[in-house]
């Protein structure tokens, strides 16, 4: 089940990222900023409790862009199709908020990543060098929501 985030979930979701790099893992002053502000974090909720999987998207007031800022399936999950659902969701609340586009950054070496957002209609449209506080590169990439998705005229 995807559903939006909560205060309550904080836990779950700092745990979530522990097989993350120190570097890159949000601490819990960061999930209490993203819950309060111009974000939209979802989560993959299993039945019978805690999380698999989470997603963030940042929103700039007025903006018509929308970015996907970090998604993160536990180690156990992976392979199941829970990042391209969360896509697919994090797709459609920009698409609610008006965004006409999803914008995004990835580890240059991240290659499942890559080919993830490739699958689902990302496009690379620039290489950020020495990005990531470690000096790695990004690819920026980004996706259309105004094109159809029915491959309709």
């Amino acid at each position: 089940m995807i559903r939006p985030a909560t205060a309550a979930d904080i836990d779950a979701l700092v745990a979530l990222e522990a097989s993350f790099p120190a570097e890159d893992r949000f601490d819990r002053r960061t999930w209490r900023r993203l819950l309060t502000g111009h974000a939209s974090v979802l989560v993959c909720e299993p039945p019978k409790g805690g999380l698999l999987a989470a997603a963030v998207m940042l929103y700039r007031k007025g903006a018509a862009l929308a970015r996907l800022y970090s998604i993160t399936v536990a180690p156990e999950a992976r392979g199941q199709g829970l990042a391209r659902t969360l896509m697919a969701a994090c797709e459609a609340d920009a698409a609610g908020r008006h965004a006409r586009a999803v914008r995004l950054e990835v580890r240059s070496t991240n290659s499942s990543a890559i080919r993830l957002y490739e699958a689902g209609g990302y496009r690379v449209i620039a290489t950020l060098e020495s990005y990531y506080p470690d000096g790695e590169a990004a690819l920026r990439m980004e996706k259309s929501l105004d094109a159809p998705s029915n491959g309709a005229p």
